[in-house]
């Protein structure tokens, strides 16, 4: 089993826990150390629980307080050599530099890392596996490519990236170049598009469905959940939104829920 909690969600900051009985990662770490600690004590969590702190990429609403939480308490941190050359403040204790098509093991977890479309140095997200049960991250990306599509197969929990409604980002306050940014094939995944991602991945076992870094000024939670609910044929209340200024409950993905061994169809 794996247990999944988001300390926050959106362009603000974002950070996830993944753990299993043994072992407990954070997945970026976009807040400020006073932040990030106070929203992991509301779940449970303290620093020395942390096995690590993977980063998917040097923005700083992903690595604010990576900082920070490496020189005080020597939690390992994990990056890309492009993530690492790119970061504004790399003074870590503690780093670990991966390639993004080579997975690896902390504890009992498996990390499956893979490259994703983003104007990043190097920008990867991650699998991540205990035994049979999976967790994926997918967010940061400005489309789904076939090999990102791949990845997502036959999990059994993710958090999809819903960052903006088409009509609110046209019609909102950001410039005609920030917008063509967001849109771009290196920027964000927006509503319109999270849903045909869920639809093609969807299977009997993929229990949980969480909707996360969503524009504050271009996105509402209800335009996404509609967006995502009517890509999904069975079982809506898999989908959630996650928040982006507190943390959320923790989620239990178990991959009890397989009918027989299926898969998605990519």
């Amino acid at each position: 089993m794996l247990e999944v909690a988001s300390l926050g969600s959106g362009s603000t900051g974002n950070a996830t826990l993944v753990r299993s009985a043994k072992t407990t990662v954070l997945i970026d770490c976009g807040f400020t150390l006073k932040e990030t600690l106070k929203r992991m004590a509301s779940l449970g969590v303290a620093p020395s629980d942390l096995s690590a702190v993977l980063i998917s990429h040097e923005h700083g609403d992903h690595v604010k307080g990576i900082g920070p939480l490496s020189r005080k308490f020597g939690v390992p941190i994990y990056l890309t050599h492009g993530t690492f050359r790119r970061l504004k403040d790399d003074r870590l204790l503690s780093y670990e530099l991966f390639h993004a098509h080579a997975p690896f093991t902390l504890g009992d977890l498996e990390i499956d890392p893979f490259p994703t479309p983003h104007d990043a140095a190097e920008s990867c997200q991650f699998v991540v596996r205990k035994d049979k049960v999976s967790f994926v991250v997918a967010t940061d990306m400005g489309v789904c490519p076939p090999f990102v599509l791949s990845k997502l197969a036959g999990v059994n929990g993710m958090l999809i990236e819903c960052n903006y409604d088409d009509d609110m980002l046209r019609n909102g306050p950001y410039p005609p170049s920030l917008q063509h940014r967001i849109r771009g094939n290196f920027g964000h995944l927006g509503n319109l598009q999270a849903g045909p991602v869920v639809r093609a991945v969807d299977h009997p076992a993929l229990e949980c469905i969480l909707l996360g870094h969503l524009s504050e000024k271009n996105n509402t939670e209800q335009c996404a959940l509609d967006a995502v609910l009517a890509s999904v044929s069975t079982n809506p209340e898999r989908v959630e939104v996650l928040k982006p200024h507190t943390a959320s409950r923790w989620y239990a993905i178990t991959g009890k829920a397989v009918a027989g061994d299926a898969e998605a169809t990519v």
